[in-house]
């Protein structure tokens, strides 16, 4: 129906456990790890096995913390998953659990997908559980809990809601289901809590199975320029001609040929000021190039890039998708 979509799937550990006949609550961190890079291969062939019968093709992508927090990782995954979407391939993400320790990791796959879907810009992001959403108290422990069908705001008054609920296969529990329901709600993404357990869970909920939703404040992209807008820590400035300025207030990414100067010390993914003509600031956004590139590509054609930097690069200093304009002159 028009939807792009993507799926965090956890079970790499459990079903690399079960391959290799061992206890996994039991196992040291090497025998866990070997068991993901088992398991992991059994876990996405069960998609394609299952999606290719539809003649929809599965992406693998295995994430650490650092895909998500240094920002040229950051990018580099954005870009790939576009790419993919692009394709209509569907990614069946995970943590890479061979390489990541419990210093280093996302924890659960609840906080990956959030991660996941604040990366992406997604517009929602649905946690299927072994409960259909929020309660004002642990169902399986209090009959009397009563069910909460949306969320505006989780503050602590929710998070006691949560109690102390763990999940019987996976790592989270309903608390860390609120802690990723905060972090995609916060790059506004809508979040969903339901059953997973139930047969076909997505068509159950188009059909009125019950859930918890929580509202975002506002959309991925306008956040996401609202940060972008306010920030101080500003690395370099682009100065730009009007033929380019004309272009991008006309929706379009900001090319090399259209920059004449600039200004500062910055590497790719760094947000850099757009000046026009006359001095004054239009917009900002992330650069595609560190400052060394871009003084070598000023006033060049795209088609021209590989021959002067040594290697195809992306055909913009600046895409669209991640500026903010300010005003025209």
């Amino acid at each position: 129906n028009g939807h792009e979509i993507l799926i965090v799937s956890s079970g790499a550990i459990a079903i690399g456990s079960s391959t290799m006949e061992f206890d996994k609550k039991k196992a040291k961190l090497p025998e866990l790890q070997a068991a993901a890079a088992t398991g992991q291969v059994k876990l996405v062939n069960s998609y394609q096995e299952v999606l290719g019968r539809h003649d929809i093709t599965v992406a693998q992508i295995l994430l650490t913390p650092d895909d998500t927090e240094d920002k040229r990782r950051f990018l580099n995954a954005r870009r790939t998953f576009n790419k993919l979407i692009d394709w209509s391939t569907i990614p069946v993400i995970n943590e890479n659990d061979t390489v990541t320790t419990e210093e280093i990791r996302f924890g659960d796959n609840d906080r990956l997908a959030a991660r996941v879907a604040q990366l992406v810009m997604a517009d929602a992001l649905i946690l299927l559980s072994d409960v259909d959403g929020l309660y004002t108290s642990d169902p399986l422990s209090n009959s009397n809990a009563k069910h909460i069908n949306e969320v505006s705001l989780i503050d602590e008054e929710i998070l006691q809601m949560a109690g102390n609920t763990q999940s019987k296969v996976g790592t989270g529990g309903m608390v860390t289901k609120l802690q990723a329901a905060g972090i995609a709600t916060r790059a506004g993404c809508v979040t969903i809590i339901s059953s997973g357990i139930i047969d076909k869970p997505l068509q159950a909920l188009r059909n009125g199975n019950r859930y918890t939703i929580f509202h975002a404040t506002d959309s991925p992209a306008a956040l996401r320029k609202q940060w972008m807008a306010g920030l101080l820590d500003v690395q370099g400035v682009l100065s730009i001609d009007d033929g380019a300025m004309k272009a991008l207030f006309s929706g379009s990414s900001l090319l090399p040929v259209g920059v004449f100067d600039i200004s500062g010390n910055f590497e790719r993914g760094d947000v850099v000021n757009l000046e026009s003509l006359s001095g004054k600031i239009i917009g900002r956004g992330l650069v595609e190039y560190s400052s060394g590139e871009a003084t070598k590509l000023l006033g060049i054609k795209s088609d021209q890039i590989e021959n002067t930097i040594g290697y195809q690069g992306r055909s913009v200093m600046v895409h669209r998708d991640e500026l903010v304009l300010f005003c025209n002159e």
